[in-house]
């Protein structure tokens, strides 16, 4: 399941991304616009600065801004940064993995044979969408 952390995330950085000209955006105004909790959305998007997928200007004019295009962020990094491993047990992780303490072979475990379904199914669906795609309206 997704966490409120993510989702609230993905919706901070569509709606960033869907202003003109890149201009900054302050948290006020996202908050307001999303119905997210201030305090929780300012933790939110200073994780995604210090990943570098946001920029911040303080003052006047200032906010949060996208680093790239939204079409040259792939949702696989917004997910790994917001939520951590795409993987669902640390036995099937690409980035993140951990051999299972109660699993004495891998390859017999039905479990991780499903595991892996899912990963990569999931991990298709994340690459093959970027954050400009979360800003398409459909008719």
């Amino acid at each position: 399941m997704l966490s409120k952390k993510t989702k609230y995330g993905l919706k901070a950085l569509a709606y960033i991304s869907k202003q003109e000209k890149n201009d900054p955006v302050q948290i006020a105004t996202i908050a307001k616009s999303e119905n997210i909790s201030h305090k929780f959305l300012e933790s939110i998007l200073l994780t995604l600065r210090k990943s570098g997928i946001l920029g911040s200007k303080k003052g006047k004019g200032g906010g949060y801004y996208l680093l790239k295009d939204a079409k040259d962020i792939p949702m696989t990094d917004v997910i790994r940064v917001l939520e951590g491993p795409i993987a669902m047990l640390p036995c099937v992780s690409l980035n993140f993995y951990e051999k299972c303490d109660d699993c004495p072979d891998e390859n017999a475990c039905s479990v991780h044979r499903l595991m892996i379904q899912v990963r990569d199914n999931t991990l298709k669906v994340l690459e093959n969408n970027t954050l400009a795609d979360l800003t398409v309206t459909s008719d």
